[in-house]
């Protein structure tokens, strides 16, 4: 350690945590050669990250009120490593409002809610946290984690450096997103898709129909009794935890006679300031973990804080935003006419302002004319009101049918209806994997093949 040289700690914890004195009596001391910083709250400790101070590590009690899984990705973002402090009873008390109900375990990490995701609200390696403390963590203990993941910091003249956000290489499922502004049809579009999906032997039966709508209907159509586990108490597991493939599935419903299994959306519109937006975005992986193939029904606003100058108005179309953006195909339902055209060109434009590339893109049109001639001015005239959107796939024209039989008795939706649809969703499938780069296959590289250093050039 240089002269000038020092571990600058920032520190969240609930009221009375013992081990919140103990560093700040070793730091102020000098037994401890660090300077530690106090916060109350998360967004103190946000506050703090965002001026561009360099800090060495950020010490989290595990009962803090908000810490959650966007605190530590945040602190990442900007090169700080996370040590998690495990939580006491006593302090998991005092920091959480709900620790009655929800006592902490054995570990002293947050016990979970109930539901098929209880069990998932511990923070595990793949959560972000880059070590954990016991609760009566000492000096030498506090040193030694020091020592190893953080950095000290000498003159304040380096600002963090910024890291990879992205999660290690893994499988995931294929992702279908049906967007449509209000009365479209959109529900019923991504109903009858995952039946057709559904259907297809190259998914296994693992087909999900996910609700991410803000006004979330499909609850309605298939006669659900039950308000939960749904979207909400996924988001939720995911907030401080990485759930199983197990809890995911458990938190969807298997719907009779359809073969696909059905995630609840809101119970409320007004509940999307409840999902923050890493944890959403780690819900939706881990669908894609547990389904070979999920069909998400999305609200078709897309707008984010650069269209709107508002903040809040991108975490409301956080589920929107981050599916499409996620998504294998986004298909774009909008219906005939001056008015509809109009608004699925509008709706095609934010996809593509969104980053959507053109050729994952599928338009369609419900209630769709018979007249070839009709169905041919309309495709035109799209083309013409959002130009480079609908270049590689040909508006998808689907005939109105007569569902609200099927709609009442929870019932099959017709073929007629179903087949053409999935259809044309499996072939645009197929055309992105012909359009993907090969896989370069590894060779072995013999010894002695690569040459060797010369006595000179070593």
């Amino acid at each position: 350690m240089t002269g000038g040289e020092r571990w600058v700690l920032l520190g969240l914890a609930p009221p009375r945590a013992p081990w919140f004195r103990e560093v700040t009596r070793w730091a102020t001391s000098g037994a401890l050669p660090a300077e530690f910083v106090k916060c109350r709250s998360t967004e103190e400790v946000r506050a703090r990250l965002a001026t561009g101070r360099p800090w060495s590590a950020l010490l989290v009690d595990a009962a803090s009120p908000g810490f959650d899984r966007d605190l530590v990705a945040g602190a990442a973002t900007l090169g700080v490593p996370v040590l998690l402090v495990r939580a006491t009873p006593a302090t998991a008390g005092a920091g959480r409002s709900d620790a009655g109900s929800n006592p902490p375990r054995a570990d002293g990490t947050p016990g979970g809610e109930g539901g098929g995701t209880a069990g998932a609200r511990s923070a595990p390696a793949g959560f972000g946290v880059t070590a954990v403390l016991p609760a009566t963590f000492g000096r030498d203990e506090l040193l030694d984690a020091l020592s190893l993941h953080a950095r000290l910091v000498g003159r304040g003249d380096r600002l963090p450096a910024e890291l990879d956000d992205a999660q290690p290489g893994a499988w995931r499922g294929r992702l279908v997103v049906v967007s449509g502004t209000g009365g479209t049809g959109a529900s019923m579009v991504a109903v009858a898709l995952a039946q057709g999906l559904g259907d297809d032997v190259r998914y296994g039966g693992r087909v999900l129909l996910a609700d991410m709508a803000l006004r979330a209907d499909l609850g309605v159509f298939h006669d659900a009794v039950d308000l939960g586990p749904g979207l909400q108490e996924l988001v939720d597991a995911h907030r401080i935890g990485t759930p199983s493939t197990g809890d995911v599935v458990a938190a969807t419903y298997e719907v009779p006679r359809r073969p696909y299994r059905l995630l609840l959306g809101l119970r409320r519109q007004a509940a999307w300031a409840a999902l923050r937006p890493r944890a959403t975005a780690a819900a939706l992986d881990g669908l894609r973990r547990a389904f070979t193939l999920v069909v998400a029904d999305v609200t078709g606003d897309v707008e984010g804080e650069a269209e709107s100058g508002s903040v809040e108005v991108e975490e409301r179309n956080h589920l929107a935003r981050s599916a499409v953006r996620t998504a294998d195909v986004v298909v774009a339902v909008g219906l005939p006419g001056v008015k509809g055209t109009h608004t699925l060109a509008a709706h095609l434009r934010a996809l593509g302002a969104l980053g959507v590339a053109p050729e994952r893109l599928l338009p369609a049109c419900n209630r769709a004319p018979r007249d070839p001639r009709a169905r041919a001015a309309l495709a035109g005239a799209l083309a013409g009101l959002a130009p480079g959107t609908t270049s590689v796939a040909a508006p998808l024209w689907l005939r109105e049918r007569n569902l609200e039989h099927a709609w009442r008795d929870v019932r099959p939706l017709p073929a007629p209806f179903v087949r053409p649809l999935a259809a044309a969703v499996t072939a645009h499938l197929e055309r992105l994997a012909d359009l993907a780069p090969p896989l370069v296959e590894p060779v072995a590289v013999t010894p002695g093949s690569l040459g060797g250093w010369s006595d000179d050039g070593a």
